[in-house]
């Protein structure tokens, strides 16, 4: 990619990358989510900016999405799990039949009609804002035991609704972890836990879908861009770092408000992206 650009175009590229990584790294450790809402947006701007053929840019941001969460979720999940805040055993259970979606959502991809998915996922998403920006943290709220059904239903649609989005399911399943009686940390650090088992099988997927339909995409391999993945990893794994550990020193009722927040303000910018697409 950079081979073709001029001097302007590299430094814009470099920096824009360099800037948005700062805040997906730390709402990665943060929320324990991926970041892929605030990346996507950024790869796709940028890719449009400096000229890439038009039919892919779109999969090409979403695949290197997914590339750019493996590092960061390893980060976030290594610095989640010194506070005791990841449940292995659900991540373990839960994950096998989120890799299940996210392969065939990463199928299913390939020639996605995305206005009625996103519509559906502002929706969601905005529901699952009010609850957290209404419901109160219970500190003697008991852990209760999933069962199989829900693994299977909301391990699949989890990965199945990331897949095309290129994100690390962190909106959905910390909801779910706290349904089922999770606190906000853990069910935060769970959730980095599992956006790990989604990044690798997606962008593994993309990598293999953009090879098999070759669309020659500049210094990337299928469907995930080199240079854009070299220029957030650095920024995104330290930041990460320091969001996950910024989620242990606060109170939880206030980490979970600002969770509703953050949800309110994509799911916003979803239901603007469905109108505008």
């Amino acid at each position: 990619m950079l081979e073709i650009l001029d001097q302007n175009q590299i430094i814009f590229f470099v920096i824009v990358m360099a800037v948005a990584a700062v805040p997906v790294g730390f709402l990665a450790g943060l929320f324990g989510i991926g970041g892929g809402f605030i990346t996507v947006p950024v790869l796709f701007y940028v890719f449009n900016a400096i000229g890439l053929d038009r039919t892919f840019i779109m999969h090409l941001a979403v695949g290197t999405s997914f590339a750019i969460i493996i590092p960061t979720s390893i980060i976030s999940t290594m610095t989640h799990m010194k506070f005791q805040a990841v449940d292995f055993k659900i991540v373990k259970s839960f994950g096998v039949f989120v890799i299940l979606g996210v392969i065939l959502g990463t199928v299913f991809a390939a020639s996605l009609k995305t206005t009625n998915l996103i519509l559906f996922f502002s929706i969601i998403t905005m529901f699952f804002a009010f609850y957290f920006l209404n419901v109160k943290e219970k500190f003697d709220a008991k852990q209760r035991e999933i069962t199989f059904i829900y693994k299977a239903i909301a391990g699949f649609l989890s990965g199945f609704l990331s897949a095309p989005m290129g994100i690390g399911g962190g909106v959905i399943n910390v909801p779910i972890l706290k349904i089922f009686g999770y606190s906000i940390n853990k069910a935060i650090g769970s959730a980095a836990a599992v956006g790990f088992l989604i990044s690798i099988v997606g962008a593994l997927g993309f990598a293999i879908s953009g090879s098999y339909l070759n669309i020659k995409a500049p210094l990337s391999i299928g469907f995930v861009n080199i240079p854009a993945f070299l220029i957030f990893i650095p920024i995104t794994t330290l930041m990460a770092r320091v969001g996950a550990k910024t989620v242990h020193k606060v109170n939880k009722q206030i980490i979970g408000k600002l969770f509703g927040v953050f949800l309110l303000i994509v799911s916003s910018r979803l239901f603007f992206e469905y109108f505008s697409f």
